[in-house]
């Protein structure tokens, strides 16, 4: 009954009722919201207070929660985030950018991408911690790079093949997509998706496989949507920039029918936001497997300002629930495949990668961060 809502990590939660508890990462530890009754949520306590918490999953298997904190490790919590320990033995680059679990012959492994782009695996539950450093040393490292400051580039994102859990993609942002079958130890990078022509450079966000035929792939990027039917080796692209989510982030498949999809985003890159004063994002449905695509309007402001920054999804047998949580500290539910939506709280402190939110704050940051520049050939 449990999901959490953070801007990288775990995404897709499962029970057998609907959920009843979101546990929200924003710049400020873990806020706790609890469903009050007639589709009324409350906000009941906030743990990890003070730190930015960049990623979260419970763990399927044994239902232990872990976070992943902006230049604070890995956090644990074995009674559903009322008490935590640290978790970060072995782990020598201090920010968790994203979490990932997958079970093994019956066992949960865990692992963890940082900024700087490295790999953590533990066998122990996050006890300990051992390095898989290959994937810091691939062909092309020196053309990595974060448009922010200090500019350096992060692993975003994990997404493990259901056939095979040795089998793993990684996101670099921004740097690009990589392919691992056997367990992290060795990568080669999948190209398939860039042109030299792009303007933003190989930019990852989400990695997404389609339920029931899970050798298609579905990539977000900074230059659009593409999608991969054999298993990441060539890729169509089927939004641009110039589509109403320009900027691509999160993406989800309708438990019901995983020819719809669900996905949120801005209509441009961060790069512009502090000039206009907004992202500008939107939510979209596409029930065509990203063919064509509608805005999803009812519920939501007019005209939104903050980014959509995490995008979670909650699963029972008959039903879901999808969660968005922006940079203003607003968490939003859809409880009709995305239909239409309600605000649950706001206020929450921002939920946001890095420092997104800065760029939309009143009067800026003091400057933007601009583009990432394109490598030289």
């Amino acid at each position: 009954m449990t999901a959490c809502l953070a801007p990288n990590g775990m995404t897709v939660y499962r029970g057998d009722r609907p959920c009843q508890r979101l546990l929200v990462g924003t710049i400020n530890g873990v806020a706790v919201l609890e469903r009050a009754g007639a589709g009324a949520w409350r906000q009941t306590g906030r743990v990890l207070d003070g730190l930015h918490i960049s990623s979260m999953l419970i763990e399927p298997k044994r239902g232990g929660l872990f976070a992943g904190v902006h230049r604070g490790g890995v956090h644990f919590s074995a009674d559903g985030g009322k008490s935590w320990e640290e978790r970060a033995l072995g782990i020598t680059t201090p920010h968790v950018y994203t979490l990932g679990a997958v079970d093994e012959k019956g066992e949960p492994v865990l692992y963890a991408g940082t900024e700087p782009v490295n790999l953590f695996r533990s066998r122990d539950y996050g006890k300990s911690w051992e390095e898989l450093p290959s994937i810091g040393q691939v062909p092309g490292k020196d053309t990595w790079v974060f448009p922010m400051p200090p500019k350096i580039a992060h692993l975003k994102v994990l997404a493990f093949d259901p056939r095979d859990p040795r089998v793993i993609l990684a996101g670099v942002e921004q740097g690009g997509l990589f392919k691992s079958t056997d367990g992290g130890k060795s990568w080669r990078e999948l190209l398939g998706y860039y042109r030299a022509e792009d303007v933003i450079y190989k930019d990852i966000h989400h990695i997404a496989r389609r339920p029931t035929h899970p050798s298609e792939i579905y990539l977000t990027t900074g230059m659009g949507l593409y999608v991969s039917t054999d298993d990441g080796e060539h890729w169509e692209h089927l939004t641009d920039p110039k589509f109403r989510i320009g900027y691509p982030d999160k993406l989800h498949f309708s438990p019901r029918d995983d020819r719809t999809l669900i996905m949120c985003g801005a209509d441009d890159n961060p790069g512009t936001w502090i000039t206009r004063h907004t992202a500008n994002p939107a939510i979209m449905l596409s029930r065509d497997l990203g063919r064509t695509w509608s805005a999803v309007t009812r519920g939501l402001p007019d005209a939104m300002v903050p980014s959509i920054e995490a995008f979670a999804m909650h699963v029972t047998s008959n039903s879901f629930s999808l969660f968005a949580g922006t940079t203003a500290g607003e968490v939003y539910i859809s409880e009709d495949g995305a239909e239409s939506w309600q605000t649950i709280c706001n206020g929450l402190g921002a939920v946001s990668k890095v420092g997104h939110f800065r760029l939309l704050l009143p009067g800026g940051p003091g400057g933007p961060p601009g583009q990432a520049p394109r490598p030289h050939a």
